[in-house]
C-alpha cells in the first residue's frame, strides 16, 4: 500500500489531522494498534479551548459539539473559602472554552472518517516505523497473521507517549525532560449534576480538589491524594465526605452523590520531548508531551500540534 501520509494513532490528534488533511485533498491512513472499541471507552478529559472549537470546525466535524457542549466563559478560583471568577471571555476578546468529552470528539471523528470511507487499520500489531531520514519512509505492521508494509510521505506520530514513533527516533538527536510531582489525583465521574456551571479550582489546607463536568447531568470530580496512595483505600462515601470539604459552602450544599461510574488515581507528570520533526516523521500530542490534567490541556495541546503539522 502507498498513501502520502500515513498517521500512527487513532485518537483525537491523529484522527483529527487524519479529516483536515481529507479536507485539504490529502491522503493519509491511520494505524492503530488497539480496537475501536478500547479507543472510545478510554476516560479522557472534557473541556476544549477555542483552537480545538475552531479546528474541529475546519475538519467539518464541530456540529454536534457545539449542539450538545457547554460554553463557558470562565473558571472559579477557589481560595480561603471564597471563590474568585475569572472571565476568560472578557479577558481574550471573546474566547471561551466548550465542556465536551474527549471520547465525543473521537466518535465524531470516527464517525466522519467512516462516513467518508478512509481507511483505518485497527489491531495493528508490531507497528514499526522505517527509513525516517530519507525521502521514502514506510511503516510496517501485522494484521491476521500477515505483515503489511506502507510506504508514504510522511509520517505522523500521534500515538502517545508508549508509542513506537518517538521511541524510533534516533537516540543521539532526541532530548526528554520529565518531572514527576509528589501526589496525585483521585478522580470520579459520576451521572451526578455539577455543583456548579463553571468549573471550580479549589486551593485548600486539605489539598486541592477540582469540579469538572462533561455534561448537564455528568460530573467530573478530583481531589489530591499523596502519590503512595491505593484506590483501594478509598470507598465512594469517603470521596464524596472528603470532596465536600474542599468545598465553599455554597458549592458544597450543591453538591449531588451517587456511585462512581469510573474511581481511579492519576500519578502527575510533565513530559516534553525535542525536537518534534526527526526526517520525515513528526510527533504530535502525548508523543512529544505531557502535561498534569489541572487545566485540561492534553486534547487541547494535541489539536495545537496538528493545527501546526496541518
Amino acid at each position: 500500500m502507498r498513501t502520502q501520509v500515513a498517521i500512527i494513532g487513532a485518537g483525537p490528534a491523529g484522527l483529527l489531522l487524519g479529516q483536515l488533511l481529507y479536507k485539504s485533498g490529502v491522503d493519509a491512513i491511520i494505524i492503530e494498534q488497539r480496537s475501536p472499541d478500547y479507543v472510545l471507552g478510554r476516560i479522557r478529559a472534557g473541556v476544549l479551548e477555542q483552537v480545538s472549537m475552531d479546528l474541529l470546525d475546519q475538519a467539518g466535524v464541530g456540529a454536534r459539539a457545539h449542539a450538545e457542549g457547554l460554553p463557558h466563559d470562565g473558571i472559579e478560583l477557589l481560595f480561603k473559602g471564597a471563590r474568585h471568577r475569572i472571565d476568560l471571555h472578557e479577558l481574550t476578546g471573546g474566547s471561551r472554552v466548550t465542556v465536551y468529552g474527549q471520547t465525543e470528539v473521537t466518535r465524531d471523528l470516527m464517525d466522519a472518517r467512516a462516513a467518508a470511507g478512509l481507511t483505518t487499520v485497527y489491531d495493528a500489531q508490531n507497528v514499526q516505523v522505517h527509513d525516517l531520514a530519507s525521502q521514502n519512509p514506510r511503516v510496517t505492521y501485522q494484521k491476521d497473521g500477515q505483515t503489511h508494509e506502507l510506504a508514504c510521505d510522511f509520517i505522523a506520530g500521534c500515538d502517545g507517549y508508549h508509542g513506537v514513533c518517538r521511541a524510533s527516533a534516533p537516540a543521539d538527536l532526541l532530548k526528554t525532560y520529565e518531572r514527576v510531582y509528589p501526589f496525585g489525583w483521585l478522580g470520579v465521574l459520576a451521572d451526578v449534576p455539577p455543583v456548579s456551571h463553571e468549573l471550580i479550582y479549589a486551593n485548600t489546607e486539605r489539598g486541592f480538589a477540582l469540579c469538572s463536568m462533561r455534561s448537564a447531568t455528568r460530573s467530573r470530580y478530583y481531589v489530591q491524594v499523596p502519590n503512595t496512595d491505593k484506590i483501594e483505600n478509598w470507598s465512594i462515601d469517603q470521596f464524596w465526605t472528603e470532596l465536600g470539604n474542599r468545598l465553599d459552602p455554597e458549592a458544597r450544599a450543591n453538591l449531588v452523590t451517587g456511585p462512581a461510574l469510573e474511581m481511579s488515581i492519576a500519578p502527575l507528570r510533565s513530559f516534553v520531548a525535542e525536537p518534534m520533526r526527526f526526517g520525515r516523521m513528526f510527533l504530535a500530542g502525548d508523543a512529544a508531551h505531557i502535561v498534569p490534567p489541572t487545566g485540561a490541556k492534553g486534547l487541547n495541546l494535541a489539536a495545537s500540534d496538528v493545527g501546526f503539522l496541518w
